[in-house]
Order: C-alpha cells, then structure tokens, then sequence
C-alpha cells in the first residue's frame, strides 16, 4: 500500500481545495472565507455547493484578491448529504480535499496547515479537526465538543476498532480532509444518504488498512443550542443511518459512547455544584436516546411519523 502511495503529501508541496455545502448562508459563511484566505496555505480553490431555495439565487460571496472562489448552484430537490458532497469532489484535482460546513470559522491562520500535517505518513487517508464551542454554547454543548474533541491528538487504524468501537470510524466534515487519491480509489462518499457520509467512508478507509487522523491542533468554532425536539430529530436521522448501514454501525459497540458522554457530564456538574443542570441533561440524553431508537427503527414505522421525525425532511421525498 505504501508503495502505492509513494508522492507523500506535505505541508510544503499539497494543494488543497476547500468544499462547502451551502444553505441559507448568514454572516459565518463570510468569515469562513475570509479565514480561510488568512490561512498560512491558501486552499487552490474553495468550492461551494449553493443549494438554492429558487433557480437563480444570489450567493454574497466576499472580495478577496487572488481567491478562486467557484459557486455551484445545487437544486433544492437535488440536495444529499453524500451525493452532494461526491459531486463537490469530483470538481477538485487538489492532492487534499477539505470539506467544511458553513458554520465552521477556523480559529487561527495555522488551521488548514495542522490539518493535512498528519499525511506526512502515507497511509493517513484522512483527518479531521477539533472542535470547539463557541461562546454562547451552553454549558452541556461545551462538554458534548469537549468529549467528542479532546485535547489530544489521535491516529486511527483497524487495530483499534477493538478498544474505541463505533469512535474508530469517527470523523467529521464539519471539517475534514481526505486524500483524493484515496478517496478515488475507495469510491469516494456514498450517493444517497440521510446523515453520516463522513463516517461511511471512513469505515472504508479503516477497513482497507488506512488510517484517519484526530488534529487537535487544527481548530474550528463550531456548535448548535438544539432544543429537545431537535435533538430528537437530529438522532432520529442518526438511527436512520445506522439502520440502513447495519453492516457498518451493527458490528461495533455504540451506544456505551452516549452512556460514557453522559456521565462524563454528569460528574462534571456535581463537581461544579450545577445541580439545576442535571434535569437539563437527564431530558437531553432521553430525546436523545428515544430518537436514535425509533430511528433505528423506522422502517416499521409509519411513513408519516418518519418524515415528521426526521430532521432531513428532503431525504424522503
């Protein structure tokens, strides 16, 4: 494998494209550009996949000198969270390819630089990077990025499925990146799906002997206050998932990672003294459970209760 792999990618000789799924952009979509063309290694590209509420819809996009900013109108009824991404990719030749949300602001100009270090070793196929709350989180939003995005850094291969489970296959494209040699040979993201592409392809880079790279180093605000039903939602799409990916998602421990991040927040509380928290965190973790079960099981479900359920309404039309 490694012989296959013999152009070694560095900081110094990448290029790197910069994708963006994009849908009712507000004020972060402009800082994301704008710090990514702070960044220490300027992407070649940045591609963003505007997904239009009507055909002809106008995108801001901020006036940067030597950019290369390409906006690529997606219709509404088109949009998938993989086939949409797959699509943005097969636009780059970059060595890298970084996929990002609109809501993730890198926190330093050292962002994209830390992120593709780890391909110095050429079976890194992918990495990822960390992310951290930003300051009107809440409390439980903080330590939910805390527990997924440690301090520490962390390369994973298909030695350690037995001892991390399901978080052997984590990795997020709020932001990502992936080898695009790799992620050709693998077939890249899948073309349909509700949720959780990042992590389908990455049980594909760990099952044929890669590795993917936790970079703590590289940073990026990101965070969402759900409210109960959207946290309902959101691990009712998650239940979805793992359903339609039982090969996948059916063959490692997962839901011992909820229960640990529970009780994580839990002991932290009490250590604080935030006692008026824990009903907050007791009724998060329920919806939060009955709405990864149901979605799990929502192919006995009524077609109508789904689509209500679901946080990706467009997924079942």
């Amino acid at each position: 494998m490694e012989n296959q792999l013999t152009n070694s990618v560095t900081e110094n000789t990448s290029t790197v494209d910069v994708i963006i799924p994009v849908y009712r952009a507000d004020d972060k979509l402009d800082s994301l550009i704008r710090m990514l063309y702070r960044q220490t290694i300027k992407p070649s590209k940045v591609i963003i996949l505007h997904t239009e509420e009507y055909p002809g819809e106008e995108l801001p996009i901020p006036l940067i000198s030597e950019s290369n900013i390409i906006v690529v109108p997606i219709a509404k009824s088109s949009f998938d969270h993989g086939g949409t991404r797959k699509y943005g990719a097969s636009l780059s030749d970059a060595d890298i390819m970084v996929f990002m949300t609109q809501d993730a602001i890198p926190l330093n100009e050292h962002m994209l630089a830390n992120l593709i270090k780890p391909y110095a070793d050429p079976k890194v196929a992918a990495t990822y990077a960390r992310q951290v709350a930003d300051i009107n989180a809440s409390m439980l939003e903080r330590l939910t990025r805390y527990y997924n995005y440690p301090k520490k850094s962390q390369i994973k291969s298909k030695e350690d499925i037995d001892s991390l489970g399901i978080k052997a296959f984590f990795c997020s494209n709020v932001c990502a990146s992936y080898r695009n040699k790799v992620y050709r040979e693998l077939g890249g993201f899948v073309d349909k799906t509700i949720f959780n592409e990042d992590m389908i392809l990455a049980y594909e880079i760990i099952d044929r002997g890669y590795k993917i790279a936790y970079t703590a180093s590289a940073k990026v605000e990101h965070s969402h206050n759900y409210s109960y039903l959207q946290q309902l939602s959101r691990n009712f799409d998650l239940g979805v998932s793992h359903n339609q990916y039982i090969e996948i998602f059916g063959s490692v421990k997962s839901t011992s990672e909820g229960v640990r991040l529970v009780n994580m927040c839990l002991r932290y509380l009490i250590a604080k003294r935030e006692y008026l928290m824990i009903p907050d965190l007791i009724l998060t973790s329920a919806m939060k459970y009955l709405g990864y079960q149901l979605g799990k099981h929502y192919d006995i479900l009524p077609k109508p209760l789904v689509v209500s359920l679901s946080m990706n309404k467009s997924y079942w039309k």
